[in-house]
Parts: structure tokens; C-alpha cells; sequence
């Protein structure tokens, strides 16, 4: 491996890690930017509960409707991304073991398979957006095609939507949680991949080792994290409705 990688922007020729100039050793470094992340994620938490506390208020006002709502979701779709997101998990952690062990080649690896993981996750995201535009599903007036929700064949559903005339807004309320939760966590997964794409750079140039592997971890953190908001919203948006057709 290159005996004198970049460090924060520095070549060094003595072979050593040198912390950046605010600093005074590696070691301090890294605490800081391990707690500047778990501040960082503390606050992602703030902003995912929010979210998820509307879910549960909104759920708790209108189950028969959230759950009509929900039936219409494609679990099969849902499984298959949180059983990509639980594998990329797996490739970001491989990532950084192979910094631990000097692995290069073993970083850019687990790195690319990751982005790939994360892309996989998106494209079948867009799938699912699709299908919902078809089926006119969208909250609001979208393309002059206004929000239409009926259930073909789901006797219980006709029966609340006969007993209760907001019924289609009521559902219309669990497309728009939908369409925010899912569309928010979406955007925090490309942010994730073009973060990695810079760490793919940056390995391949031999940046990475066992000696300094922080930036690999701090992401994989983030990684992570946005997996397990998935974790949560693929029972509250797909599994909610999967019994009740």
C-alpha cells in the first residue's frame, strides 16, 4: 500500500498518520468526529420521529382506512428492499473490516457493492412510485389526475367508505405519510451513495488503512442508520393492510 497516502489533504513522506491542524492527535480526531456524527444522527431521530408520530397519531384516527391504504402497498416489493438494505449493511461493515486488515482491493469491493445495493434499493422505489401514479394513488391533483382511491372486491372497505363519505380522504392522508416518509428516507439514500462514491475515490487512491479508517466508519454509521428507519417503515406502511384483503 502507498507509503505516504493523503491525510486530510496532506502528504506525508515519515509514513505516520498526522491528525488536521485543529487537533493534536488522531486518537482526538476521531472522538470528535465520532460524536459530531452521533450528534448528527440524534437529530435525524428528532426528524424521523416526527414523522413516525403523525403515522402513529393519523393510524390511530383512521385504521380502517390506513389499513385499506396499506393493502394496496406491494409487499413482495417491500421485502425484497429490506432484504437489499440488511445486505448492504452487511457489504458497508465488510467495507470497513477490510480497511482494519488493509485490504484495498477488499474496500473498493464491498464499497461498489454497497452503491450497487443502495441503486437496487432506488430502482425498485421507483417501481413502486409508478405503479401509485397509475393507480392514482397520488395524493393531491397530480397531472390533472386527481386522487382516486375504490377497492375492487373488499366488502369491508365499501361498508366504511359507505358509513363514513371522507373515507377516500382519510386514505388519501396514509399516501401522503407514504409518499413523505418513504420519499425523505429515499433521499437520505442518495445522499448515502454519492458519500460513497467519494469514498471509493478516495480508497482507490490508497487513502484508507488500518490506521485511519474513520471516514468508512462515520458513514457506515449513517449507512446503517438509514437502514433501520427502513426497518421500521416497511411493518407501519406494508404490513399494516397485509391481512386485509
Amino acid at each position: 500500500m502507498n507509503s505516504t497516502p493523503l491525510v486530510d489533504g496532506h502528504a506525508h513522506g515519515d509514513g505516520h498518520r498526522h491528525p488536521a491542524h485543529q487537533f493534536e492527535t488522531m486518537e482526538q480526531q476521531k472522538e470528535t468526529s465520532t460524536l459530531g456524527m452521533w450528534l448528527f444522527l440524534v437529530t435525524e431521530i428528532m426528524f424521523f420521529g416526527g414523522l413516525f408520530t403523525a403515522y402513529v397519531i393519523y393510524r390511530h384516527m383512521y385504521p380502517d382506512a390506513f389499513a385499506a391504504a396499506s393493502s394496496t402497498l406491494d409487499v413482495k416489493w417491500g421485502g425484497i428492499n429490506t432484504a437489499v438494505l440488511i445486505c448492504s449493511s452487511l457489504t458497508m461493515a465488510l467495507a470497513i473490516r477490510s480497511a482494519q486488515v488493509n485490504w484495498r482491493k477488499g474496500i473498493l469491493i464491498f464499497l461498489s457493492l454497497t452503491m450497487l445495493l443502495g441503486l437496487t434499493f432506488l430502482g425498485i422505489k421507483a417501481i413502486e412510485y409508478r405503479a401509485k401514479f397509475v393507480e392514482r394513488h397520488v395524493p393531491g391533483d397530480v397531472l390533472n389526475e386527481p386522487f382516486h382511491f375504490e377497492l375492487e372486491n373488499h366488502h369491508e372497505a365499501a361498508v366504511a367508505q359507505a358509513q363514513d363519505p371522507l373515507y377516500p380522504r382519510h386514505a388519501e392522508i396514509f399516501f401522503a405519510l407514504y409518499f413523505i416518509m418513504t420519499g425523505v428516507h429515499a433521499t437520505h439514500m442518495i445522499i448515502g451513495i454519492l458519500i460513497l462514491a467519494v469514498l471509493w475515490h478516495f480508497s482507490r487512491k490508497g487513502k484508507f488503512d488500518s490506521e485511519y479508517y474513520n471516514p468508512l466508519e462515520m458513514t457506515g454509521l449513517y449507512w446503517h442508520f438509514v437502514d433501520i428507519v427502513w426497518i421500521f417503515l416497511f411493518p407501519l406502511l406494508y404490513l399494516l393492510g397485509a391481512h386485509t384483503h
